[in-house]
C-alpha cells in the first residue's frame, strides 16, 4: 500500500508512518508534505497513491484547500483535533478520521475500514471534499469560552478575547482590558474551535485574535514578530512555518 501523508507537525507525522508500519511492513510511505502548498505540488503529479492521511489544520489554512486546486481520486482518512460531535458532517464525506492523538487500535479499524471499501468504491473524493467544505461552513465556532474560577464556571465572550496563551499544562486568555482568565480547553482544541479568519496560531504558545495585532516586525531567520495589545510575555514570534499562513491570514 502506497500512503502519503500530509501533516505540518514533524513529531504527529513520525508517529503516524510508524503506527502505520507496525500495521503492516509493506506500508510504503512515499511522502510527507507539511503544507496546502507543498500537497497540491506533489499531489499534481502523483501517481499510483493507495490513501492519503491529512490533517485538516495545517500551517497555512485547512488542507480543505487542497481539493480546490488539485483533482483527487484517492481516498482520505483525515486526522483532527476536532471532537467527534463537530465532525458528524464528515463522516459520511470521508473513508473515516482520526482524533488526535491518534489511537493504534483506531488506526487499525480505520486501515481495515479502508481494505473493506476500497477499491470498490471509486467516488471521486474531491467532489466529496467539496460537499465537506460547504458542510464546515454550516458549522457554528465557538461563541463563547468557558473560564474556570475556582469552584465556579462562567464565560468569556470570544469577540472579546484578545489572545489565548499555554502556561505550562494551563491555558489562559485575556480580554481586550488585560484580564486573564483560565481556561478548560488547550491550544490545539480552540485553534479548532476558534473562528479562523479572526484567530491565528502563531507558534505553541500564542493564539492571537487579529484585532490585537498592531505592529509586524521582520524577525531573524525570516521569522516574524508581533506586537499585541494587551502586552503579554508570552513569545509572539510567529514560528518559521507558520509565517506564509500567517501573512495569508493577515491579508485575508
Amino acid at each position: 500500500m502506497r500512503v502519503i501523508i500530509i501533516e505540518d507537525e514533524l513529531p504527529a507525522a513520525n508517529r503516524l508512518a510508524k503506527l502505520l508500519h507496525n500495521y503492516n511492513d509493506d506500508i510504503e510511505i512515499v511522502n510527507k508534505s507539511d503544507s496546502i502548498e507543498s500537497s497540491v505540488r506533489y499531489l499534481a503529479t502523483a501517481k499510483n497513491i493507495d490513501l492519503i492521511f491529512m490533517d485538516i489544520q495545517l500551517a497555512d489554512g485547512l488542507s480543505f484547500d487542497i481539493f480546490e486546486q488539485v483533482s483527487i481520486t484517492t481516498p482520505v482518512i483525515f486526522t483532527t483535533a476536532f471532537d467527534q460531535y463537530t465532525l458528524k458532517a464528515f463522516k459520511v464525506n470521508s473513508i473515516d478520521y482520526l482524533l488526535k492523538p491518534i489511537d493504534e487500535n483506531e488506526l487499525e479499524k480505520s486501515l481495515n475500514k479502508y481494505q473493506q471499501l476500497y477499491p470498490k468504491n471509486q467516488t471521486n473524493f474531491s467532489d466529496k471534499i467539496l460537499q465537506m467544505m460547504q458542510d464546515i461552513n454550516a458549522v457554528k465556532y465557538k461563541e463563547r469560552l468557558l473560564i474556570k474560577r475556582g469552584e465556579q464556571l462562567s464565560y468569556l465572550k470570544t469577540g472579546n478575547t484578545a489572545y489565548c496563551f499555554a502556561d505550562g499544562k494551563l491555558c489562559f486568555a485575556v480580554d481586550f482590558n488585560g484580564t486573564k482568565y483560565m481556561l478548560e480547553n488547550n491550544l490545539s482544541q480552540l485553534e479548532e474551535q476558534l473562528q479562523p479568519n479572526n484567530f491565528f496560531r502563531v507558534n505553541r504558545h500564542l493564539l492571537v485574535n487579529i484585532e490585537a495585532v498592531k505592529k509586524v516586525h521582520t524577525w531573524l531567520g525570516g521569522r516574524l514578530k508581533l506586537d499585541i495589545s494587551p502586552s503579554t510575555s508570552a513569545e509572539t514570534v510567529v514560528s518559521r512555518e507558520r509565517v506564509n499562513g500567517f501573512k495569508e491570514w493577515l491579508g485575508r
